[in-house]
C-alpha cells in the first residue's frame, strides 16, 4: 500500500477552476493506477477518474468528460485532478486512491483501489 495525502481544495465560483493534487508515499507509485472519488453529504461515494501507471490511460465518469483532466508526475509522486467549468453539484469531499494492482494498463471504475487518502473538499458557489 501507499500512504496519499490529497490538498488543493477550496472554495470557488461556479464556471471556475482548481486542480487537486495527491501525493503519495511508498516506492511503488510509479507502478500504480490511480484514481479519484467524490463524496458529497448524503450522497454515495463516485468515481470520478483514473490514470494508469504510465500517464498512458485515462477514463473518466460521463459527468466529467471534457471538464476534468487526471494528469501524473511520477518523478513527484503526485496526481493531479484538473477541474474546469465547475458547477456547484461537484461541491464534494475529493479522494485519491491508488490501485492494488500493479502495473495495469487499462484503468477502469472496477480497478482495485486499496490505498486512500483522507480527502480534500471543493465548494462551489452558484
Amino acid at each position: 500500500q501507499v500512504q496519499l495525502v490529497e490538498s488543493g481544495g477550496g472554495l470557488v465560483q461556479a464556471g471556475g477552476s482548481l486542480r487537486l493534487s495527491c501525493t503519495a508515499s511508498g516506492r511503488t507509485f510509479s507502478s500504480r493506477g490511480m484514481g479519484w472519488f467524490r463524496q458529497a453529504p448524503g450522497k454515495e461515494r463516485e468515481f470520478v477518474g483514473a490514470i494508469n501507471w504510465s500517464g498512458g490511460n485515462t477514463y473518466y465518469a460521463d459527468f466529467v468528460k471534457g471538464r476534468f483532466t487526471i494528469s501524473r508526475d511520477n518523478a513527484k509522486n503526485t496526481v493531479y485532478l484538473q477541474m474546469n467549468s465547475l458547477k456547484p453539484e461537484d461541491t464534494a469531499l475529493y479522494y485519491c486512491a491508488a490501485d492494488g494492482e500493479l502495473l495495469r494498463l487499462t484503468m477502469s471504475p472496477l480497478a482495485d483501489f486499496d490505498s486512500w487518502g483522507q480527502g480534500t473538499q471543493v465548494t462551489v458557489s452558484s
